[in-house]
């Protein structure tokens, strides 16, 4: 498992250190906040009842529509046909700026095709540094400040909020915690885990999302995490969603 969480502010006194300490100070460029969006896709059956031509015309016309947004943001389509009974696809986006997630959603619903769209579920959170890049724009470039995302064919996709009770240990309780999960998470290499805070939009406090080309090794690691402690001070940790990577055109041509 690969942690990808975002270096957080706390005094120098804090216990935790996943990464060793540099004898030299590094210095790090200032980076924008990233917003990141879960958006949740479910089709009325009413489509499926329209000829193919009407159906391939407003296929194409909604993603004319999602191409267009390309350089505004990282974006990545996930099918969830078979997969789940509540939504049909997902769009991943991850950009700067809330305004463009608002315009880009509204033009999306716009369509003809938007008009038999209904929205299953939509989480929004923010990272605290940033930690998405395209690999397009520097493909050797890694660190704890920007990952590759996208490049794995599994996605489960976990909105989490923690009782009270967790707030209410210190900040070195709470260190010792989230190191006994990473070490759990260490026994799986191929899992790329991305933590997004979400307190403030919604009555979530974080989204985390797995990243992996094999699905049995993201149930293995669900039931070791979930004997670890810090899953004791989980209040909500329901819907998974599984979601399969796929091209736009495949995840519409999967509505029928």
């Amino acid at each position: 498992m690969e942690l990808l969480n975002f270096e957080k502010e706390t005094p120098e006194t804090s216990g935790l250190r996943l990464v060793a300490d540099n004898k030299e100070p590094q210095k790090f460029p200032i980076v924008e906040k990233q917003f990141v969006n879960f958006m949740f896709f479910r089709v009325n059956p009413e489509w499926r009842r329209l000829d193919a031509e009407s159906k391939l015309a407003y296929k194409k016309e909604f993603q004319s529509v999602f191409n267009h947004f390309r350089e505004d943001f990282l974006l990545y389509p996930y099918s969830m046909v078979g997969f789940d009974s509540k939504a049909d696809f997902m769009i991943w986006r991850i950009g700067t700026s809330l305004d463009l997630i608002q315009e880009m959603t509204a033009r999306l619903y716009r369509t003809e095709l938007g008009r038999y769209l209904e929205t299953a579920d939509n989480y929004l959170s923010a990272t605290k540094k940033m930690m998405f890049i395209s690999p397009i724009e520097n493909p050797d470039f890694e660190d704890r400040f920007h990952v590759h995302a996208g490049q794995k064919k599994y996605h489960f996709v976990y909105p989490c909020a923690k009782h009270s009770d967790w707030y209410a240990k210190t900040g070195e309780e709470r260190d010792s915690l989230v190191e006994e999960h990473f070490m759990v998470g260490k026994k799986f290499p191929n899992i790329r885990i991305h933590l997004t805070h979400a307190f403030g939009f919604s009555d979530q406090d974080y989204i985390v999302s797995f990243e992996t080309d094999e699905p049995k090794d993201f149930l293995a690691l669900a039931e070791e995490l979930k004997e670890t402690s810090l899953s004791k001070f989980t209040m909500r940790g329901m819907p998974i969603y599984t979601c399969r990577q796929r091209d736009l055109m495949e995840c519409l041509d999967a509505l029928g």
